[in-house]
């Protein structure tokens, strides 16, 4: 099933989700970051940004990273990016397709509350993905050096789920630089040692 990864051209609102949820100021984020690209350099610049996707069934492409690129790229009328198939399972059945997929960690079919949902629940189209705001402030706290970047798939929903249990969501929407400064604090304690790219810190648990 696993072979060398093709690459092939195809339009970016043809392409499948595999979470159901997005941060969307890390999509507005994406899109001030699309905004300085100069118009000339906007072809290399999608070439270098494949897509990583999986065929499934119906011979469809379920992307398994960039989903806010590939939101904020669609809201910006992007029509056609790269995308690098890593795998083909489209011979699958739809409900074999997602456990198979669960199995390899390529899908994260949790809401914008952090509950497991159904299979039959994950959007079609990228732009139905609900807003996570605890997923825009893990990205955050990455950026600000909170923890490093990981290529583990789904490690920034991980950081979301830390965030959400121990950061009111009122605190994230009225006071949103307290909310980072106190989310800083907690990426480094050792409560979170088990996350991806943590990098030490306090002692305090």
């Amino acid at each position: 099933m696993r072979a060398t990864p093709k690459i092939i051209r195809t339009r970016l609102d043809k392409l499948r989700p595999t979470q159901m949820t997005v941060g969307l100021a890390e999509v507005k984020q994406k899109r001030r970051d699309w905004g300085k690209v100069a118009k000339g350099d906007r072809a290399a610049y999608l070439d270098n940004h494949a897509f990583p996707a999986v065929r499934g069934p119906g011979q469809r492409y379920f992307i398994t990273d960039h989903h806010h690129l590939g939101r904020a790229l669609l809201e910006e009328e992007v029509e056609t990016i790269v995308v690098s198939v890593t795998r083909d399972l489209s011979n699958l059945a739809p409900d074999e397709f997602w456990v198979v997929l669960d199995h390899l960690q390529l899908v994260h079919p949790y809401d914008a509350e952090g509950v497991r949902r159904p299979f039959a629940d994950m959007p079609r189209k990228l732009p139905k993905l609900t807003d996570d705001p605890y997923r825009s402030l893990s990205a955050e706290v990455r950026r600000a050096g909170g923890y490093a970047k990981e290529t583990a798939p789904f490690s920034e929903f991980l950081w979301a789920d830390y965030f959400r249990r121990r950061l009111p969501a009122t605190l994230l929407s009225e006071s949103p630089k307290a909310a980072l400064a106190q989310a800083l604090d907690l990426s480094h304690r050792p409560a979170a040692e088990h996350l991806p790219g943590w990098s030490g810190g306090h002692d305090s648990a």
